[in-house]
């Protein structure tokens, strides 16, 4: 059973920056295609970015290009999410999610795991 742990949240000015992690714990996180989604109050869940098992896709949505980057130090079996230049729309609970050796997706309802989720606000 794979256990995910998001931590990093907090409160930010606009511009600033934050780390947001995810442990996983009960599999090696390097056989782990790991999403990242942000869920603001009142609206559906969305993608921001992913990194598969074996490194070969980091896809990330189009509002976040350039500004957060997706990372993974397998020797802590954890999987970062940096977030640089934030904005007040970035404003959001953010999940991790994981699949076993699987192919990036944009769909949440490909992942089998999922964190219990750490909130993020920017203010303006």
């Amino acid at each position: 059973q794979v256990q995910l742990v998001e931590s990093g949240g907090g409160l930010v000015q606009a511009g600033g920056s934050l780390r947001l992690s995810c442990a996983a714990s009960g599999y090696t996180i390097s056989w782990l295609t790991i999403g990242w989604f942000r869920q603001a109050s009142g609206k559906e869940r969305e993608f921001v970015a992913a990194i598969s098992w074996n490194e070969g896709s980091t896809p990330y949505t189009d509002s976040v290009k350039g500004r957060f980057t997706i990372s993974r130090d397998n020797a802590k079996n954890t999987v970062y999410l940096q977030m640089n230049s934030l904005k007040s729309e970035d404003t959001a609970v953010y999940f991790c999610a994981a699949k076993i050796r699987s192919g990036t997706s944009y769909q949440p309802s490909i992942y089998d795991y999922w964190g219990q989720g750490t909130q993020v606000i920017v203010s303006s």
